[in-house]
């Protein structure tokens, strides 16, 4: 492949030293106050695997073991000769546009160099006869899966919590915690999986972008992502910066306490359906899964469905950075009088996925990027 010569790949694999000369010059730079072991980073270890071994973990990448597929790669569970379950994502023979190529490849560098309980772990990579990444195994799957698979048993609100949180955190790493801003773009239900424990871990890094310390967002064309997650002023003018991950974060809440999809099959957007409710605190528990039969925490619910409130804000400029998230969703007192918009700018709020619609026509298809990563951790 025409991007692939070896030097190039081995400067990707010694990234990982430039990072740790990163970490100790900047060792006393402040941090946020988070849990440190949530928000630590530590150095990532992944190897080159042959491609006779994930061949033959794979069956051949038989049938039988294709659990995922997306818009240019396949993933196939897999068992390695010391019992060890994983994941091996494949870029498929038909993507071979450069730029599916040099995309695969940013995704190496940028998963490559992260590390942290809630972010998906990279284990290796192989480039013989292809393009490979390999993940440990995700047991249980995606959110979305545990959730909308009439198959799978109900998740309790307490998972539910937990999954939120733990999402917040693996968020709020890539934003603060690595030595580069890191922007998912394409944070949703699909795009987070499950440990044995149900510890949430985001994937899929596809569409990820570096943010230059010294950059305010980037300006990316052409538009990517799942309709019904995307921000507006993504969705309009190709402006990604934090705020836009941290809107998506807020449709992946509405989610996980309606149980509902970002976009049903009737076409109708779980964010014109839930924003009436978030208004109005009286009408709260019509939000909730009714799976639940009322077993759920109430506070709880009322700090996740206010944080989701904000960050679903169309204005980008009052929604909160994953920083403000954690602290509303764990740490702090919520005072809502902190969070109010000027009236003038509340009226904008009105404003919303219904007029995209409209001017922009039918957006389903602005979603090339399927979750393939969902089985992956």
């Amino acid at each position: 492949m025409r991007h692939l010569r070896k030097n190039s790949f081995k400067r990707l694999f010694s990234f990982s030293k430039l990072v740790e000369d990163n970490n100790n010059e900047n060792k006393n730079e402040t941090k946020p106050v988070m849990p440190s072991t949530e928000e630590q980073s530590q150095k990532p270890t992944w190897t080159c695997f042959s491609f006779d071994e994930i061949f033959d973990a794979t069956n051949g990448f038989s049938k039988e073991n294709l659990v995922g597929r997306g818009g240019y790669a396949e993933v196939y569970r897999g068992v390695m000769k010391n019992g060890e379950v994983i994941a091996v994502k494949r870029l498929t023979k038909a993507s071979t546009d450069e730029r599916k190529e040099m995309e695969f490849l940013q995704e190496i560098g940028t998963i490559g160099h992260v590390h942290h309980p809630n972010v998906s772990s990279l284990m290796g990579c192989c480039i013989d006869n292809g393009l490979y990444l390999i993940f440990a195994f995700s047991l249980h799957g995606s959110v979305a899966s545990v959730l909308h698979d009439k198959n799978s048993p109900l998740v309790s609100w307490k998972t539910r919590y937990k999954i939120a949180v733990g999402t917040a955190r693996g968020l709020h790493y890539l934003h603060k915690g690595c030595q580069r801003r890191i922007i998912h773009r394409d944070i949703k239900s699909s795009n987070v999986l499950l440990t044995a424990d149900y510890e949430p871990q985001i994937s899929d890094f596809g569409l990820a972008k570096w943010l230059p310390s010294q950059w305010t967002h980037h300006s990316v064309v052409p538009i990517e992502g799942t309709f019904g997650c995307l921000a507006p002023e993504y969705f309009m003018h190709g402006i990604v910066d934090e705020k836009t991950d941290v809107f998506a974060f807020g449709v992946f809440l509405l989610e996980i306490i309606s149980g509902r999809k970002p976009v049903d099959g009737s076409h109708q957007s779980l964010l014109s359906w839930a924003r009436p409710l978030l208004m109005n605190e009286g009408e709260l528990e019509k939000l909730i899964d009714p799976r639940l039969e009322g077993d759920y925490d109430n506070t709880q619910l009322k700090r996740v469905a206010f944080t989701a409130s904000l960050c679903i804000r169309t204005l980008a400029t009052w929604r909160p950075t994953m920083t403000q998230v954690l602290e509303v969703l764990v740490d702090e007192e919520i005072i809502k009088e902190n969070w109010k918009m000027p009236e003038e700018e509340e009226e904008d709020e009105f404003w919303g996925f219904e007029d995209l619609e409209c001017e922009f026509g039918s957006p389903f298809s602005t979603s090339p990027v399927n979750s393939v990563s969902s089985v992956c951790s």
